[in-house]
């Protein structure tokens, strides 16, 4: 079974970590910057996927932090 991925969504005037298809927060914090920060630390260590939303809730950026069988080719300026 795969591993769900980590998204950093917006969450009322803050941001909140929560875990693909789970509606329980695993965090909230007042900056963007700290819910990455944490984000990308469950991400590791549950070697996922870490999928960052932007204010209006559409997805922005996706890191994966497992063995991903199908790297991508592109690279991030």
């Amino acid at each position: 079974m795969p591993k769900r991925p980590i998204h950093v969504v917006p969450h009322d005037k803050k941001w909140a970590v929560k875990q693909e298809g789970s509606e329980r927060l695993l965090w909230v914090t007042d900056t963007k910057k700290e819910a990455m920060e944490i984000g990308r630390q469950r991400a590791k260590e549950s070697q996922t996927e870490l999928v960052t939303h932007g204010q209006d809730g559409r997805i922005q950026d996706k890191d994966s932090y497992g063995r991903d069988p199908c790297p991508p080719k592109d690279r991030r300026p």
